[in-house]
C-alpha cells in the first residue's frame, strides 16, 4: 500500500482548515494546529460542516467524509509536526508573527521538510529570514475558498533549492489544484494583476461616472461580477489594505493609486455585503451604458499593461499569468487574451490617449510598460 506522506498546517482559521481538508481528501493524514485553543476545537466540527453539505448534495460519499476526517490530527504542540514533509503555515498576515512562528516551526521538524507560508502579500524571503535552512523554504498562496478555488501560486525565494520547489509542487498537485510558479515580488501574479480592475473603475468613478454603469459593463463582456460588486463581496477594508500595501511596496507608483472613493468607503463604514451598505450594494446593476465597449476597453488595457510589467520583469510567462488571472478571479480571459481581442495596437493607443488626459495625481500611471510594445 502507498502510503501518502504527512502534511503539517499551522492555522486553523478558514484558509488554513480549507488547506487541511484538500490534503486530507487528497489520501494525506494531515496534523493541523493552532495556538488558539477554540480554533483547534471547533476545527473538526467545521470540516464536517462543510463535507456534510456536499454529500447532502451529492458530490461526496459519506464513507469519504468520514476517512477525511479521520486523517486529521488537531494538536496542541508544535513538536506534533515532527513526521511532515511539508509544513503550510496560514496565521494571520503578521511579519513578526510568521517570522517567529517558522523559527519554532524548523526545530521540530526533519531536515528535509519543506516550510511554506500562505501569504497573499509579504515576501516570503523576509518571512523566511530567521530560519536555518532558507533552502526548503517557499510559498503556496491559496485561494479563498480553498477547496472550490484550482490555483495555487508557488513561490520560491532566490534560495530554495529544486528539490523544496518539487515537493511542494508534486504535493499540491496532488490535491487537484493547478500550481503556477511565480517570482518573490509584491503581490505576486494575482493579487498585482488584479489591482487595475478595481483601480482604473475607481479612476472613472472619480470622473463622474456611475458603479453600476461601470460593473454593467463588465458583466455584459464576461465578468461574474464587476468591479464595485467585488469589492462588496469581499469588503472595501480588506480591498483597501491590499491596494495600500502594493502601493507602498512598488514605491508609489501611480499604477496603484489608491483613491479617496476607496478610503471613504472603509471611513464611513460602508464596506459592502457584511457592513449592508457598499458601492452598490443592497442595489443591483442598472442596465448596461451605450459606451460599455469603451469602458470595457480601459479596464482591460490597463490590466493587460500591469501585465506585461510583471512578463516584464521576468521570470514567468504570458500564459501562465492568463491562466492565473482566470482561475484566482474567475475571469473570463486573462489579460493578454483580452489585449489580444482588442488588439495590442488599439490597446497602446488606449493607454496613450488616458495618460495624456490625466490628471496631475495620475500622470506616469499609463505608460505602457516595454513588453507591451513589443507584443503584435
Amino acid at each position: 500500500m502507498n502510503v501518502k506522506p504527512t502534511i503539517g498546517v499551522v492555522g486553523l482559521g478558514a484558509m488554513g482548515l480549507g488547506i487541511a481538508q484538500i490534503f486530507a481528501q487528497a489520501g494525506h493524514h494531515v496534523i493541523a494546529t493552532d495556538s488558539v485553543a477554540s480554533a483547534r476545537d471547533s476545527a473538526k466540527p467545521r470540516m464536517m460542516e462543510v463535507l456534510d453539505q456536499r454529500v447532502e448534495s451529492g458530490k461526496l460519499m459519506s464513507a469519504a467524509r468520514d476517512e477525511t476526517l479521520s486523517r486529521l490530527t488537531v494538536t496542541e504542540e508544535l513538536t506534533s509536526l515532527a513526521p511532515a514533509i511539508l509544513v503550510i503555515e496560514a496565521v494571520i498576515e503578521n511579519l513578526d508573527l510568521k517570522q517567529q512562528l517558522f523559527a519554532a516551526v524548523e526545530k521540530h521538524v526533519s531536515a528535509d521538510c519543506v516550510l511554506a507560508t500562505n501569504t497573499s502579500s509579504l515576501s516570503v524571503a523576509a518571512i523566511m529570514s530567521g530560519i536555518t535552512h532558507k533552502e526548503r523554504a517557499l510559498g503556496l498562496h491559496f485561494f479563498n475558498p480553498v477547496p472550490a478555488m484550482k490555483l495555487v501560486e508557488l513561490v520560491a525565494t532566490s534560495l530554495t533549492n529544486a528539490a523544496a520547489n518539487s515537493t511542494a509542487r508534486r504535493l499540491t498537485a496532488g490535491t487537484g489544484k493547478t500550481v503556477i510558479a511565480c517570482p518573490d515580488r509584491p503581490g505576486f501574479i494575482v493579487n498585482r494583476c488584479a489591482r487595475p480592475f478595481y483601480g482604473e473603475a475607481l479612476a472613472m468613478l472619480e470622473e463622474g461616472r456611475s458603479p453600476s454603469d461601470i460593473d454593467a459593463a463588465m458583466q455584459q463582456a464576461g465578468y461574474r461580477l464587476g468591479p464595485f460588486s467585488l469589492i462588496d463581496l469581499v469588503g472595501a477594508d480588506i480591498n483597501l489594505v491590499a491596494n495600500e500595501n502594493l502601493f507602498k511596496s512598488m514605491g508609489g507608483n501611480p499604477r496603484y493609486q489608491v483613491f479617496d472613493a476607496l478610503k471613504a468607503q472603509v471611513t464611513g463604514g460602508r464596506l459592502g455585503r457584511k457592513s449592508g451598505r457598499g458601492f452598490l450594494f443592497p442595489d443591483k446593476v442598472g442596465k448596461v451604458p451605450a459606451d460599455a465597449t469603451a469602458i470595457v476597453l480601459r479596464i482591460e488595457a490597463t490590466l493587460a499593461n500591469e501585465a506585461a510589467c510583471l512578463l516584464g520583469e521576468g521570470g514567468i510567462a504570458m500564459e501562465d499569468i492568463d491562466t492565473a488571472v482566470k482561475l484566482g478571479l474567475n475571469f473570463p480571459r486573462g489579460p493578454f487574451e483580452a489585449a489580444q481581442h482588442h488588439g495590442f495596437a488599439a490597446v497602446r493607443e488606449q493607454l496613450a490617449k488616458l495618460e495624456t488626459n490625466a490628471p496631475p495625481h495620475l500622470k506616469g500611471r499609463y505608460l505602457a510598460a516595454p513588453a507591451l510594445e513589443q507584443l503584435s
